[in-house]
């Protein structure tokens, strides 16, 4: 039996790496899709471009302009002085922001009264928007502390001490909020779901194209020998794969992986049981490579967008978020976060490992079972 095996492994190595192409799409597109994600897949918001409407002109204007240009998040492009040139800006896109001051703003501010100005976004992407008007209010808050106390340095005999509080904030695991933390584990889990389902459901569906299926049917191989030596090769690349898009992430991103490596690859291997065996059942599927390859991604869109990894479970539908229940692919982005970025091991991710190890038996199994049958 090992040596059936053996013979068939050896068989579909060298089917792999004897296509030049084969060794880019395994090797050199996975990097391409990191480095390109890794620089893509970004929601920090810097260098906001703004427009300046300054009709007050005073000191106090000036002063707000500054601690909003000095801020780094927002980046003076244009000083306008019309409503029109300010229309045009917004709906060319030349600008996502605009600070307007209207005569009076520097005469209230030192009159002691509440000044008002416009922060005026495109809030076309209302998640970029949303960020802009966090870091505005920000800039605000520094500006009026600033404030309040120069005029109790000036006033000081008149103006008591205010109480208030004090918060001193402390992120954990992602010190720098940096959101390429969060999302390039994510982009390694996209990368080794679609390698393995795609080399799997293609492998076996270009043995039926080319007429090799019927002569692994009449040889002495049996369906269980015949299935391990297909999927075998596919699990030490993708385990492969993990290693070199780890290895890029760390050095070219500079992820932090404070977890195992022992355990990212074990439970890498886990999941490989259910990207295998959805790759395997495809096949079945599938009489053509094309067939296979639309097949792969009617499958690994839906379970992309209810992984969790581009749009936050806890904000879906309540039936929607039950339903990430029955998606691996969720549970493996879980482990992956936790290895590389809380360094947490077993004793915290137990339960999302048996849950993969879960769904990886029973996929595998009943793909096992009817590419038997497909071969009957």
């Amino acid at each position: 039996m090992f040596e059936r095996i053996k013979s068939i492994l050896i068989k579909e190595f060298l089917q792999v790496f004897r296509d030049p192409r084969m060794k880019v799409v395994m090797f050199v597109s996975p990097l391409v899709q990191l480095i390109v994600f890794g620089y893509a897949a970004n929601t920090d918001v810097q260098n906001v471009p703004t427009a300046i409407y300054d009709l007050d002109n005073t000191f106090q204007s000036r002063q707000l302009i500054r601690a909003f240009t000095y801020s780094h998040y927002f980046t003076a492009k244009y000083f306008i002085a019309t409503d029109r040139e300010q229309n045009r800006l917004i709906n060319k896109g030349r600008v996502s922001a605009v600070l307007r001051f209207d005569r009076g703003f520097g005469r209230d501010l030192e009159g002691n009264r509440s000044a008002e100005f416009q922060l005026i976004l495109d809030a076309s992407d209302s998640n970029t928007a949303s960020i802009v008007l966090s870091y505005a209010n920000q800039v605000l808050q520094q500006f009026n502390g600033g404030m309040l106390q120069e005029r109790m340095t000036v006033f000081m005999e008149t103006v008591p001490a205010i109480a208030g509080v004090d918060m001193r904030d402390r992120a954990w695991f992602n010190e720098n909020l940096e959101s390429k933390n969060y999302y390039i584990p994510g982009v390694m889990a996209l990368i080794v779901t679609v390698m393995t389902l795609l080399l799997t459901s293609m492998s076996i569906v270009r043995e039926k194209e080319i007429g090799t299926i019927e002569q692994l049917i009449v040889s002495p191989l049996r369906p269980i020998e015949l299935i391990l030596g297909k999927l075998a090769p596919f699990a030490v690349i993708g385990l492969a794969e993990m290693l070199l898009v780890t290895t890029i992430g760390v050095l070219w991103f500079s992820i932090p992986i404070r977890g195992s490596l022992l355990l990212l690859l074990g439970t890498t291997a886990i999941y490989l049981l259910t990207s295998l065996g959805v790759g395997l059942f495809i096949s079945t599927l599938s009489s053509t490579q094309q067939e296979a390859m639309m097949s792969t991604f009617l499958f690994f869109f839906p379970a992309n967008l209810l992984s969790g990894f581009m749009y936050p479970i806890q904000n879906m539908p309540v039936p929607v978020q039950y339903l990430t229940y029955l998606n691996p692919l969720r549970y493996y982005l879980v482990i992956l976060r936790g290895i590389f970025l809380k360094g947490v091991g077993v004793q915290v991710l137990w339960a999302d490992i048996v849950a993969l190890l879960i769904f990886g038996i029973i996929i595998l199994g009943l793909s096992s079972l009817r590419f038997r049958r497909s071969l009957g």
